[in-house]
């Protein structure tokens, strides 16, 4: 009995659970308003991505291409990145913030994106002189990491690039939610209206939920503003709630400017609720409020009918982000679901050591097995082996043909989710997110019992 942590024995990949680098980079970047990423690399690498994004999101994004071919790969491809630069300034006149988002290719051939920014610059301020333009190098190579580290590298070259110098206290803080849903910032900043405290979100995707108005526009586009990122420096505090996606930002943040830094457990289920809005109040000194002491109760409620009857010793396997994985685990545990399997999809060396997954390890009394570097082959097979037993599986929709040909129920959870609709506005964190998450699972489990017919009599009487 107890937690094994294991790495993928196979060189190869089947089925990768994670897009690459740049793909996280794009995401980060669309978060930023008058922001177009420029992707250095072949316009696939721009195209894919965007389509992840169509199918995930249901809109739109402005995302750029150099779009390179054999000759830049030989003679190097620095024109491209200057002519895609020019192209985007001049065409955009709201522009203020261009990503110079690198690929593998283009770090293979060793392109130096830092001197051809500055040539860049020379050309802007010669044809623009009164615009400015932010142009900022961001280094994710395909080959490395995934798209857990591009979304990081990128939050992070934004802020090293825009938060230059500190000024006056703003006395707001600053919160790294990491690679959430909008439905998941809007009720972050809900939480962060209800105790009154001034916060800017990094970064704030609010809108990607894009309402359709009466002149037909639609506005799909980030919050984050230039300034935001130039006030980081300024802020009262940092407070990190995904350790992979966002707290290199605010450790930057807390070295350069002495800007406090707080990594807290990442808010699924109600204990890390807990921990995140008693970690605000701690900084802020705003109390919390009775209206989120309600929805607690409503949440533990909703909760409790579906726990002990329906969940309890349900054994789950789990794939995706690793502050996600990890936070699902421990949110399962609190509806007595036994988490037996968690995939985490990439080669960082960290997740051995952290924290979260050595305190499940004193908390599981059976056999719970977490896989690094993982990819869905590895769930498959696992789910089709009768001596993991597994009962439901959490997880993005790359994951369905497991669980139609295992015939597991599966909830949809993290990115992409392409295949039910409108998940992206639901929260996953706080209690609201806590409620519903329990409420889909059930379902899930509900629909699985109507299916294959078994004791689907319990529903008539629940």
């Amino acid at each position: 009995m107890g937690c094994e942590i294991t790495t993928r024995e196979r060189a190869g990949i089947i089925n990768p659970m994670y897009d690459c680098q740049p793909a996280g980079a794009q995401y980060a970047g669309i978060g930023v308003k008058d922001c177009i990423p420029l992707v250095h690399g072949g316009q696939g690498c721009t195209m894919f991505v965007r389509l992840l994004f169509a199918q995930h999101f249901k809109e739109n994004f402005d995302i750029a291409s150099t779009s390179l071919h054999e000759d830049s790969a030989v003679f190097g491809g620095h024109q491209r990145i200057e002519d895609g630069v020019m192209t985007l300034v001049r065409r955009y006149p709201e522009l203020r913030v261009i990503p110079i988002i690198t690929t593998c290719s283009t770090e293979v051939i060793g392109d130096d994106v830092e001197g051809t920014i500055s040539r860049c610059n020379k050309a802007l301020k010669t044809e623009f002189p009164d615009r400015k333009v932010h142009v900022v190098p961001v280094h994710t190579p395909s080959f490395k990491n995934s798209q857990v580290g591009g979304y990081s590298e990128c939050v992070l070259s934004l802020v090293k690039t825009l938060a230059t110098h500190k000024a006056a206290p703003s006395g707001k803080l600053n919160l790294f939610p990491g690679w959430v849903n909008p439905g998941d910032v809007t009720l972050l900043k809900h939480y962060l209206r209800e105790m009154g405290v001034e916060a800017t979100v990094f970064m704030d995707t609010e809108d990607f939920d894009s309402p359709m108005l009466p002149d037909k526009t639609i506005h799909t586009h980030g919050r984050t503003t230039v300034e935001d990122l130039q006030g980081s420096a300024n802020a009262l505090a940092s407070l990190a709630l995904a350790r992979y996606e966002g707290a290199s930002s605010a450790q930057y943040l807390q070295t350069e400017f002495e800007v406090p830094a707080h990594i807290v457990s990442t808010p699924y289920g109600i204990a890390n609720t807990d921990a995140m809005l008693q970690k605000i109040s701690e900084i802020t000194g705003k109390p919390i409020p009775d209206s989120l002491i309600r929805e607690r109760g409503i949440a533990i409620d909703a909760l409790q009918d579906l726990a002990h009857m329906f969940f309890a010793d349900k054994r789950v396997a789990l794939f995706g982000h690793p502050d996600l994985v990890i936070g699902l685990a421990e949110f399962c545990l609190e509806v007595e679901l036994k988490p037996v399997l968690l995939l985490l999809g990439d080669d960082n060396s960290r997740y051995k050591k952290d924290p979260r997954i050595l305190a499940l390890k004193s908390k599981v009394d059976w056999d719970m097995e977490v896989v690094c570097n993982a990819d869905l082959w590895e769930l498959e097979k696992r789910a089709k082996n009768p001596d993991y037993q597994i009962d439901m599986i959490l997880g993005h929709s790359k994951g369905r043909y497991v669980a139609i040909d295992a015939n597991i129920p599966m909830t949809r959870v993290g990115f992409p989710t392409f295949d039910r609709a409108g998940l992206y506005r639901h929260p996953t964190m706080g209690y609201r997110g806590a409620m519903l998450l329990g409420e889909a699972i059930a379902n899930s489990l509900f629909a699985h019992m109507e299916y294959t017919r078994n004791r689907e009599w319990i529903l008539n009487t629940w």
